[in-house]
């Protein structure tokens, strides 16, 4: 659910995303609530396997373990590139708490806080 990572480091992560019609989060041309959701998650792994690739490190599983505060501004429709943005706020052993923000162009389109539970090997 991210086409590209554009930083990935130990406090952040940034992808871009084109939504396609043929993505199983549109509907009549609308991506979803989910589909939004989907790329906050999608990119806080896609960062985090970058980085572990990049140090010729096993990538760990991760699971998200709760979700807060999530805000939905807008929701993007087919052709429309998104850039979403993660920081880690703190970690906790094996739980990140995850700040995400979805943008359409300069429009914050939605935002959440994210654990994600990183599963050891």
């Amino acid at each position: 659910m991210v086409d590209e990572v554009l930083l990935a480091d130990p406090k952040a992560s940034k992808t871009s995303f084109l939504i396609r019609d043929d993505n199983i989060f549109v509907k009549e041309g609308i991506f979803t609530e989910p589909g939004l959701v989907e790329n906050m998650a999608q990119t806080a792994a896609a960062g985090t396997g970058y980085r572990y690739q990049q140090q010729g490190e096993h990538v760990p599983v991760g699971f998200i373990a709760s979700i807060k505060n999530l805000r939905i501004y807008a929701l993007p429709k087919t052709g429309d590139l998104l850039h979403t943005e993660n920081i880690v706020a703190h970690t906790v052993m094996n739980v990140h708490v995850v700040e995400a923000v979805v943008y359409l162009g300069e429009q914050k389109i939605a935002s959440c806080e994210m654990k994600i539970y990183e599963q050891s090997s």
